[in-house]
């Protein structure tokens, strides 16, 4: 099945630490593809945004997204975001960053706990107390959600990639529903957009995050906002999964992926 329409949400330019392509590139690959719309959402971490020097990586990545906006006029919709990773960790820097820059999409996420490292970084799962790992991090994900001042809430099930992707850890979700079934509840009553990142498509986890059995039980929890991203860092990754996976949601019973532009949600009918 084919469909129009097709966005990519969350993408990184080499203005995230581990983004590989310009701006200019990313969007000629989404022509090449074609993708009608793109949402720039290079990586800012809040918790170490003096360290990181996100300051000048925000500047740079706004300019070169407005330039690849100018640029695409008529060919390629390119809208400003942002992926604010911990902002609850540093909530007064967290909201000076999304004021100082007029943004189409601010997307929420958590990549690591209090004073840890990202996910991605733990070495062996089996040396760690996964189920409270996991309990800690649904805990800062409601803390997020409780804030609010975002628009999409990126890979919901992020550790998993790692822990069950490529480390083969075995995680009875389960134990989560209740808590899992707390943040799909207040994403629906605070009107915030759930991502469906195809990344794991392309990934040893091989599914989307999060997979079809959360999608559902957000639909009946009462959602009905979704967004599309393929989370690409290079330019081989733009829109990868994207197709596949409105066909996921439309299966789902979403019948639009939600785009936002100047903060405001706009509902594109998947077709």
């Amino acid at each position: 099945m084919e469909f129009k329409n097709l966005l990519d949400a969350h993408i990184h330019t080499a203005n995230s630490y581990d983004g590989h392509h310009s701006a200019m590139r990313m969007c000629e690959a989404a022509v090449k593809k074609g993708i009608r719309s793109l949402t720039f959402t290079d990586h800012c971490e809040v918790d170490i945004f003096k360290e990181g020097n996100f300051e000048t990586a925000m500047k740079h990545s706004v300019v070169e997204a407005a330039k690849s906006k100018s640029a695409f006029t008529g060919v390629l919709l390119v809208n400003i975001g942002i992926e604010l990773g911990q902002p609850c960790y540093d909530v007064e820097t967290a909201e000076r960053i999304i004021s100082d820059f007029s943004y189409d999409q601010v997307i929420g996420s958590i990549h690591n706990l209090r004073g840890e490292k990202d996910f991605y970084f733990i070495e062996d799962y089996k040396k760690i107390d996964v189920y409270s790992t996991l309990n800690e991090y649904f805990d800062e994900i409601l803390t997020m959600i409780e804030w609010g001042k975002f628009d999409v809430l990126a890979h919901l099930d992020y550790p998993l990639r790692y822990a069950v992707g490529e480390q083969k850890i075995d995680v009875d979700m389960s134990r989560f529903s209740k808590k899992t079934d707390e943040v799909l509840k207040l994403l629906a009553e605070k009107e915030i957009a759930l991502e469906i990142n195809t990344s794991g498509l392309r990934q040893a986890i091989g599914r989307t995050l999060p997979g079809v059995e959360m999608l559902r039980r957000y639909k009946q929890l009462g959602g009905k906002m979704i967004s599309i991203g393929s989370d690409a860092h290079m330019e081989e990754h733009v829109g990868a999964g994207v197709e596949e996976t409105m066909a996921i949601a439309k299966d789902c019973g979403f019948d639009c992926v939600t785009l936002f532009q100047k903060r405001l949600p706009v509902q594109i009918p998947i077709e």
